[in-house]
């Protein structure tokens, strides 16, 4: 199991604040970054936690646009509307 490391206020990360690093720095195509909270929780953990975030970006997003979690993730992949 990988070592988890503390942040600045010397407690360790959680699975979310792990998942919103983690996907903030492939965001920002931040391999270091990427690679440092990739190791703050396990994979299943963080496999998780990137799950939850884009299941709360969809519904957040199609709120503000006024459309169905499926149109909207649809979009955000490239795909045809079904």
């Amino acid at each position: 199991m990988p070592e988890r490391r503390a942040n600045r206020e010397g407690r360790a990360h959680n699975l979310f604040e792990a998942a919103a690093a983690y996907v903030a720095a492939r965001a920002e195509d931040d391999q270091d970054r990427l690679e440092e909270a990739a190791g703050w929780v396990s994979p299943e953990a963080l496999s998780f936690g990137v799950s939850e975030l884009a299941c709360r970006a969809v519904v957040a997003l199609a709120r503000e646009r006024d459309e169905s979690p499926a149109t909207v993730a649809r979009d955000l992949l490239g795909l045809p509307v079904a």
